[in-house]
């Protein structure tokens, strides 16, 4: 099992947890909405740390921005494979190519 497929089962394990006991279990007690504002953060402190930082704090942070990535899928129950999967149906198309094929999908 590779490092982001335990990170899922321990976030999907945690999520039933006291949240007197997990951070997983407290940021869902507070609901989507602060779990978004979460992922807000994290994204923000990525690219501070990559405009100023050392690469030490950028590796930290996009650790960070991972972990409560990965906290919002379980939240809405949508499992890293989906990401992945949507990944690889990406792999080989120009990224030009496909943000405009997304324009024409809405």
């Amino acid at each position: 099992m590779d490092t982001l497929s335990r990170l899922e089962a321990a976030i999907a394990q945690r999520r039933a947890a006291s949240p007197d006991s997990s951070y997983v279990a407290k940021l869902n007690a507070r609901g989507l909405p602060k779990i978004c504002e979460k992922v807000g953060e994290e994204a923000t402190e990525t690219v501070i740390a990559a405009l100023s930082g050392s690469d030490k704090e950028l590796t930290g942070e996009a650790a960070d921005l991972v972990f409560h990535l990965m906290v919002l899928l379980g939240a809405k129950d949508i499992p890293l494979a989906d990401v992945l999967a949507e990944l690889d149906r990406r792999e080989g198309t120009s990224g030009l190519e496909e943000k405009a094929a997304r324009k024409t999908e809405q």
